[in-house]
C-alpha cells in the first residue's frame, strides 16, 4: 500500500483491514478492474469520502428516536417485525447516509440543503430525502427533483429498491457506511450510559461484580466519527433492459455481481437454464433478496463521475 493511500485511509479514519472489504467489493462489483485502481480510488473513492462528527450522530441519533414510534409501528409493512432498537439502529445509519450526502453536496458545490428528518407521514417522507435546497444566490427552496438515498456497509454492493418505488423518486443515490450493527453501543458507551447506568445498576443489584462489569464495557468497541463513501446513483428516466445480469460461472452455481435495471419473479429460474445451471443462483454478498420484484444496481453500473453528478445538480 502506497503512501498517497495511507494518507486518504488516515484522513477519513479508514482502517487497512477495512480498506481491504471496500477494495475486494468494489472490484467483485465491477467498479475498477485490475488495470483502473488508481483511477478509481483517486477519481472515485477518495474524492467522494464524507467525515460526520459525534455532534452530527448525535443529531441524526436523536432524529431517528424522534419518529421511532411511528415507524415501529408500521415497519413499513413487513410482516417480519424487527425490535425498537434494530429499528432505531437502521434508522440512524440511514439519517446517517442522507447527511453524508448533504455535506457531498456543500463539499463539491457549495450547495446547501435540509433534511425532512420530522414526525409526519411515512408515505411523505419516503419519495423525498432532501427536502430544501439553497444554490449559490438563492433562497432555500423544495428541490425540482425527488432525491432518494439508500444507505449500505462497506461490504455492500446493492442499491436495492423493491416493489414500485422506483417510481416514487427521480434520483436514487448510495451511500456507504463505515458503521457496524453495535454502532448504537458504542454511541451510549461513548455518552456514559453504560458505565454510569446500565452497568452500575447491574452492580447494584448484585448481576455484576466490578470485574465483569469492566469487561463488558471493554468489549463494546469505542464510537468514533463517521466516515461515508458517496458511491453513486441511479436514474428512475433511463431505459433498462431485461435480466441486467453479470456474474461469474461456477462448477455447480452461478454468483451474480453486476444488476442494472428491474428485477421481477423467475428471474433467477431464467438465469439458470441460460447459464445451464445446475445448482443455483445467487446474488453477491447476500444470497438472495427478501422480493423477487423492483429495481437493482451494483454499484459497479451506478453512475458516478463529475460530469453525471454536474446534470443531476442542473435539475436540482
Amino acid at each position: 500500500m502506497n503512501n498517497k493511500i495511507k494518507k486518504v485511509l488516515h484522513k477519513f479514519q479508514i482502517s487497512e483491514k477495512d480498506f481491504e472489504i471496500i477494495k475486494k467489493k468494489s472490484k467483485i462489483s465491477g467498479e475498477f478492474n485490475e488495470d483502473s485502481f488508481e483511477d478509481w480510488f483517486e477519481n472515485r473513492f477518495a474524492t467522494n469520502l464524507i467525515i460526520l462528527t459525534k455532534k452530527e450522530y448525535t443529531q441524526m441519533c436523536v432524529n431517528a428516536l424522534r419518529i421511532l414510534p411511528d415507524v415501529a409501528k408500521t415497519d413499513f409493512g413487513m410482516s417480519r417485525q424487527r425490535d425498537m432498537g434494530q429499528i432505531w439502529a437502521d434508522i440512524t445509519r440511514g439519517y446517517l447516509g442522507e447527511l453524508a450526502f448533504l455535506k457531498f453536496l456543500q463539499k463539491h458545490w457549495a450547495i446547501k440543503a435540509e433534511l425532512g428528518h420530522k414526525k409526519g407521514s411515512i408515505k411523505k417522507y419516503l419519495p423525498m430525502d432532501i427536502h430544501k435546497v439553497c444554490m449559490l444566490g438563492e433562497k432555500p427552496r423544495e428541490p425540482k427533483i425527488k432525491i432518494s438515498v439508500k444507505t449500505t456497509k462497506w461490504n455492500g454492493i446493492w442499491l436495492d429498491i423493491p416493489g414500485d418505488q422506483f417510481s416514487h423518486s427521480n434520483v436514487y443515490i448510495l451511500v456507504k457506511i463505515g458503521i457496524e450493527t453495535d454502532h448504537l453501543f458504542s454511541f451510549f458507551k461513548e455518552i456514559s450510559v453504560f458505565k454510569d447506568k446500565v452497568l452500575k445498576a447491574g452492580e447494584d443489584v448484585g448481576s455484576l461484580s466490578k470485574a465483569e462489569s469492566k469487561r463488558i464495557y471493554d468489549d463494546v468497541p469505542p464510537f468514533k466519527e463517521v466516515t461515508a463513501y458517496i458511491c453513486g446513483f441511479a436514474l428512475e428516466r433511463a431505459k433498462y433492459s431485461v435480466l441486467p445480469y453479470s456474474g461469474k460461472k461456477g462448477t455447480k452455481n452461478y454468483n451474480i455481481t453486476g444488476w442494472k435495471g428491474p428485477i421481477s419473479t423467475g428471474d433467477l429460474e431464467k438465469i439458470k437454464k441460460r447459464e445451464k445451471i445446475a445448482g443455483n443462483v445467487k446474488f453477491e454478498g447476500i444470497g438472495n433478496f427478501s422480493h423477487d420484484s423492483g429495481f437493482l444496481f451494483s454499484t459497479g453500473n451506478l453512475l458516478w463521475s463529475r460530469k453525471d453528478w454536474d446534470k443531476v445538480i442542473s435539475k436540482l
